[in-house]
């Protein structure tokens, strides 16, 4: 059993690159400015999407995954050693470089990839191997409920805690612009039935009308007759939570119509930093909700910002792509829980992950036992894009990065 000892210490950071065949693998490691390392090591193994229909985000996550080894390795008693794949956008891909990997390495813990299909096939890896899973990116509550979840948490918000934002936010505009008529499509998909319940439940019980709600195929890319059917009923608030295509596609065709409501918010479609290179400033005033927003304060985001920048840059003004904060808040609950049970045993771990309070990147935070965040824990943050950038428009913040809530989407002329 690996122990830590009673007092921290600061390792200069070593980040080495290797290859195994055709998939690339990242393993970080604190150690000793003196040579060889006589700490213990804290491995953990996971894979991101480098490539495939999620890739616009897998440099982002495994860059925030970076950022929060080095600052395990210095705040642990370990050398902490993370071992890194491209899963390809692709659950089965997911699954046999997991198993690769542990076969190679023997992990302490496994971290999640990005979206549910990817998220819950790590998820279901780990708890075959009974060992601790962390996972953001994966709003999909029902797998807690459904899977009977021993070993996986999610520090991130959830679809209920999403919903809640959604409101939040349009109760920051003045009475008199707020809208009343929401528009709601749904994927049809386990999420995308979840989340327009969770909005439907929610507004409902704040007095909007939900005036139009359907169900579209994911893969769907012609948009126009939902559109149409929207501004026949009159939706000023649109919500979904389409892919980054889909969701890009919607914007381009509510142009070509020269429709659009007061109010768009998409989630996961609008997250990437393509939703802007596909859109330019057509994709201003569309809300996300991406776990972290920049412009969030404490826990942890002034190392953030420094550390970020001291690895990888940023040009005057340029901030930090939402999906490295979301993975970055991932390694904080793993240094937390690792002090928390001072040793690396899965059992011990597993009970610090239940019962430890949690400051990180996103807020406080504790896990019921199902790995879900507490209910009512987690403000889902939500980000607006303006001027290129995605900024923390809810909850209000001193951050530089936060904005007054823009609204309401002018007509699509403004934009030529």
């Amino acid at each position: 059993m690996k122990r830590i000892g009673d007092s921290w210490s600061r390792r200069t950071y070593l980040r080495g690159t290797s290859a195994v065949a055709a998939t690339g693998i990242t393993a970080l490691a604190g150690c000793n400015s003196g040579g060889e390392s006589d700490q213990p090591t804290m491995t953990v193994v996971g894979t991101v999407p480098k490539s495939g229909s999620f890739s616009s985000l897998g440099q982002d996550m495994e860059r925030g995954y970076e950022l929060g080894v080095r600052r395990m390795s210095e705040r642990l008693e370990y050398e902490v050693d993370l071992h890194l794949a491209d899963d390809e956008s692709d659950p089965e891909a997911v699954q046999s470089n997991l198993e690769r990997l542990t076969d190679e390495h023997d992990p302490d813990m496994v971290w999640g990839s990005f979206a549910t299909p990817l998220v819950t096939a790590g998820s279901a890896f780990a708890e075959d191997r009974n060992v601790p899973f962390l996972g953001v990116a994966f709003a999909h509550e029902e797998p807690h409920h459904s899977e009977s979840y021993e070993w996986t948490y999610a520090p991130f918000p959830k679809s209920r805690d999403m919903a809640r934002s959604t409101v939040n936010v349009l109760e920051m505009m003045r009475d008199e612009d707020r809208p009343e008529r929401v528009g709601i499509w749904e994927p049809e998909t386990p999420w995308g039935a979840e989340q327009a319940g969770h909005w439907e439940e929610k507004l409902t019980a704040k007095g909007y009308e939900i005036a139009h709600r359907e169900r579209y195929a994911l893969g769907t890319d012609d948009f126009r007759p939902l559109i149409q059917r929207s501004r026949d009923a009159g939706v000023e608030v649109l919500l979904s939570n389409p892919t980054p295509p889909g969701g890009i596609a919607v914007v381009n065709q509510m142009a070509e119509l020269e429709w659009s409501p007061d109010v768009l918010k998409f989630i996961r479609a609008a997250d990437p930093d393509a939703w802007w290179s596909a859109l330019g400033r057509q994709g201003s005033y569309a809300l996300t909700c991406p776990g972290w927003v920049p412009g969030l304060t404490d826990n942890g985001n002034a190392y953030l910002w420094e550390s970020f920048n001291d690895e990888y840059g940023l040009e005057l003004g340029e901030l930090i792509p939402v999906m490295v904060g979301g993975a970055f808040n991932l390694t904080q609950v793993a240094l937390q829980s690792v002090r928390a049970a001072e040793t690396t045993d899965p059992s011990a771990v597993q009970s610090a992950l239940r019962n430890t309070t949690f400051q990180t990147v996103v807020g406080e935070f504790s896990f019921e036992d199902n790995g879900l965040p507490s209910a009512g824990d987690l403000v889902a943050p939500v980000g607006q894009w303006w001027d290129g950038e995605q900024r923390l428009a809810y909850p209000r913040s001193t951050g530089t990065a936060s904005i007054d809530f823009k609204y309401p989407l002018p007509s699509w002329d403004q934009f030529r």
